[in-house]
């Protein structure tokens, strides 16, 4: 019994051993400071990336929007489907969502995705 108690206390220690310490949990992209620049870029990426499904004012009324359903979303008056953080939308520009028209833009620059996600925040009105 003695030896058994020993032997399981050696194997406790050669795990972890093996294992190593914890990884810290890896950390998703940091968002940048946002700024007018950044609010520009993203003002101009979405006109030449979004404008076709959610349209100039990004209400959802793109040219293409008739011809998607579910509709693109009207970033002015709904909610985001994964989140209104800048986090989450960037997240999505990336991810896209599955069963809807809203491909996966990951091959944009992180920081490119980042303008985005912080400029589609200004076009909903400020809440009172």
């Amino acid at each position: 019994m003695k030896n058994s108690l020993l032997v399981l206390a050696a194997l406790a220690l050669t795990t972890a051993a093996v294992a190593g310490p914890k990884a810290a949990p890896a950390k998703g992209p940091t968002s940048p400071k946002v700024t007018p620049a950044l609010l520009a870029q993203g003002k101009q990426l979405f006109a030449t990336t979004c404008v076709a499904c959610h349209g100039e004012k990004g209400d959802g009324s793109g040219p293409a929007a008739a011809a998607l359903n579910p509709k693109p979303r009207n970033f002015v008056t709904e909610t985001f489907r994964n989140g209104d953080k800048p986090e989450q939308i960037f997240k999505t520009i990336g991810d896209g969502i599955p069963g809807t028209g809203m491909a996966a833009f990951a091959y944009l620059a992180e920081g490119d995705r980042w303008a985005l996600a912080h400029y589609v925040t200004t076009l909903r009105p400020a809440k009172k």
